[in-house]
């Protein structure tokens, strides 16, 4: 049976119910962060899924990097399965901008999480649903 890694579960917040993924927003309002999750029990790697759940899992992140790219009109984006510190298979999605905090540096550790506003959360859970 598939469970969200509870440091996943408190970090971010389930904003959809993909086929194949959860789509998580990180509650890090610096930056638009979005993870996918494929909802397969003990996994830790893109390889360790089959060839449809690959293939579903790519269409669904170039579905999300579009919205960032498209609809939040990032710069740049970050897309990482790093699992270092959660080894369950996520997958990072981030919009990034010239004019970001971190800007040109990656994101992870440079700054403590900036959680989102109450408004801010709510603008930014708009802008995916009506983008979808």
């Amino acid at each position: 049976m598939f469970e969200l890694d509870t440091r996943l579960n408190n970090d971010c917040e389930v904003i959809a119910q993909w086929p194949l993924c959860s789509v998580l927003l990180m509650n890090e309002s610096r930056y638009p962060w979005f993870i996918l999750v494929p909802r397969i029990p003990d996994m830790r790697e893109i390889v360790q899924l089959n060839n449809e759940q690959q293939a579903q899992l790519q269409q669904e992140s170039n579905q999300l990097s579009h919205f960032l790219l498209e609809g939040l009109s990032a710069d740049k984006l970050n897309v990482a399965a790093l699992g270092n510190m959660v080894p369950q298979l996520h997958i990072h999605h981030i919009a990034r901008y010239e004019t970001d905090e971190a800007w040109p540096a990656p994101v992870w550790g440079k700054f403590p999480a900036k959680a989102y506003s109450d408004a801010a959360l709510a603008e930014i859970k708009k802008q995916f649903t009506e983008y979808f």
